[in-house]
């Protein structure tokens, strides 16, 4: 009787990982490409076309990396059930999740707007709605909590997390276009990128209609 009363919930923990593992592996695409361009500012490489604009100023670029990192990696948390049932935890993540998730969608825009871009770049339009799409997002999450609407802040949060993550989308996009096809031309490329960005809000929208279709279930 004890030995088969203790199976079920060992099942149902190992069934909550999948998700945010596969998040953390996404999210690892963006961090190593992170930790690459801190050391590239960091050891003295070679200043070129590519680059120029990061060491011009380091500042914006390192907020961005940092903070994506961060939000990245922590916000996959949020999408384990145990943890996310957990005020203190749900609480104290998400009071370092949103200056992050924010410190990274600014930072971006800004680099977007201001940074002196290599010659022929044509993704600014759409990194820059993308990135104001997080921005709103989040700031429309953090209006739900303040009214204590659990379910439209769940949304929102899910949304921005889903565009903070995007870099790592782009990677799975675009690889398979240059593996079959070759480099993708400027345009082709920055079509690419905001295609990974609407395959992650598509999934985002997917996973908030079935938390909402489950919670009726249970009312």
């Amino acid at each position: 009787m004890p030995t088969v009363a203790t199976a079920p919930p060992v099942r149902r923990s190992r069934a909550q990982w999948p998700v945010p593992a596969g998040l953390i592996l996404l999210s690892l695409i963006p961090v190593l490409a992170g930790a690459s361009r801190l050391t590239e500012l960091t050891g003295g490489a070679a200043i070129t076309p590519a680059n120029a604009r990061f060491f011009a100023s380091p500042v914006p670029v390192v907020i961005h990396i940092l903070s994506v990192t961060i939000y990245s990696l922590l916000g996959a948390f949020q999408f384990v059930p145990s943890l996310r049932r957990r005020r203190g935890w749900h609480r104290i993540a998400g009071r370092i999740l949103v200056p992050a998730g924010l410190l990274a969608a600014l930072s971006g825009l800004w680099m977007a707007l201001f940074y002196v871009l290599p010659a022929g770049t044509t993704d600014v339009p759409i990194r820059l709605f993308f990135g104001s799409a997080m921005l709103v997002s989040l700031i429309m999450g953090l209006l739900a909590i303040r009214r204590r609407d659990f379910v439209r802040h769940s949304a929102w949060m899910t949304r921005g997390y889903a565009i903070g993550i995007a870099a790592g989308t782009q990677a799975l996009v675009i690889l398979p276009w240059m593996l079959l096809v070759g480099p993708p031309d400027e345009l082709t490329g920055a079509l690419l990128m905001g295609a990974a960005w609407v395959i992650n809000l598509a999934v985002a929208e997917y996973v908030i209609h079935r938390r909402s279709l489950l919670s009726a279930r249970t009312q």
